[in-house]
């Protein structure tokens, strides 16, 4: 089956027809002089030191200007962006560009707020890992309309000072949280990482339920999702503040390890302990793990929307975050270390040494939705 997957993957991304030479530069000489918004997470200092390196490559090699405009979870954009298709707003958007996967990509397709497939012009998606799942997006065909950035996956982080053999699985979890109170918790949902944490929890209390893999059906939600709420009652009695608080994101999870009020924090990235090492975050004693049945995996995009008022200059700049220059700067451990979606040939330094970890595909993206509503029912506050 897999290998089915692949071969019609390739299949797909064979017949796509690139934009020649001159026809992606009149793309580069309308870029120039562009302002791009991209919409994206502010809550890492790694991220946002690459992207002001980013915004600076971009204006010297182009004329282009990138502007990040940080935001707490990109569902905030999207809204934005449908009060500007409600006032038929079709130009001149407010977002140039944004970092979407998921339930958040689903929704735009869906709601007719992307722009036009532009992954066809751009240059360097050549480069591009074809073996990776980047022809979909949580089960969902992007078809061109989004462009791979880098490979996320759901680790877990210690000190190796204070554990020896930190718990690879949920229920594991739970038995360390009630030896240790106080000492364990997650992001609050409807952040990235609490309903990741969420959705992992639920693929390994149902044992992989086939029915996670396809749309939710609502008369059997609850059944399904019954083992996650009874294993949530119980973490929450022995959490840190009792579960009646939650850390913003995986960001302040790190904080929380740095300052011992947690024992264990959450990253979506399998190296950001070594860059969190690196500028002083995290001890030198801390280290990242997964669940013995692996780490729930994806990949994230860039994204134009329909009414991006400077879509040349966001064309530019993806193409530009895929080029082996900043895909390597990308996954250098010591700026980000995020994982490079380009084939590992093309990228240099540090970027090459990403092992990843045992991969788990996402649940089909209504279970995001359906969890983070049922969540706020039961614990939101």
């Amino acid at each position: 089956m897999k290998r089915l997957f692949i071969g019609l993957t390739l299949l797909m991304l064979s017949s796509i027809t690139f934009a020649s030479e001159s026809d992606w530069q009149v793309i580069q000489n309308k870029a120039q002089g562009q302002t791009v918004y991209f919409y994206a997470w502010g809550g890492s200092n790694e991220i946002n030191n690459y992207l002001r390196w980013a915004n600076k490559a971009l204006q010297e090699q182009y004329g282009v200007t990138l502007k990040h405009v940080k935001v707490t979870d990109i569902a905030e954009s999207i809204s934005q962006l449908l009060a500007e298709k409600t006032a038929n707003k079709n130009s001149n958007g407010s977002v140039g560009m944004l970092w979407v996967n998921g339930e958040n990509f689903k929704s735009m397709k869906q709601q007719q707020l992307l722009g036009k497939a532009f992954v066809a012009q751009l240059p360097n998606w050549r480069y591009v890992d074809k073996l990776l799942p980047v022809s979909s997006d949580f089960s969902e065909p992007t078809l061109g309309l989004e462009a791979p950035w880098g490979v996320g996956q759901l680790v877990f982080i210690y000190d190796r000072n204070t554990i020896t053999t930190p718990p690879d699985s949920f229920s594991a979890l739970l038995e360390y949280a009630q030896q240790h109170p106080q000492k364990i918790s997650y992001p609050k949902p409807p952040a990235f990482h609490g309903v990741s944490f969420l959705k992992a929890a639920l693929l390994e209390l149902t044992d992989n339920n086939p029915q996670l893999y396809r749309a939710v059906d609502n008369k059997i939600f609850q059944k399904i999702s019954a083992p996650l709420w009874a294993y949530l009652d119980k973490l929450h009695a022995v959490a840190w503040q009792n579960g009646q608080q939650f850390p913003a994101n995986g960001g302040e999870t790190l904080k929380l390890l740095d300052d011992k009020q947690l024992d264990i924090a959450i990253s979506f990235n399998p190296n950001e302990v070594i860059s969190a090492q690196a500028n002083g975050t995290l001890a030198k004693s801390t280290a990242t793990y997964a669940m013995q049945s692996g780490a729930l995996s994806n990949i994230h995009f860039l994204a134009i929307p329909w009414n991006a008022s400077a879509r040349e200059g966001a064309l530019v700049a993806i193409n530009f975050l895929l080029s082996p220059e900043a895909q390597s700067k990308k996954g250098d451990l010591a700026v980000w270390g995020d994982p490079t979606v380009l084939q590992k040939q093309y990228v240099t330094g540090s970027a090459k040494k990403t092992t990843l970890f045992k991969s788990i595909p996402e649940p089909h993206p209504s279970w995001q939705t359906a969890l983070e509503l049922e969540w706020q029912k039961r614990y939101g506050f």
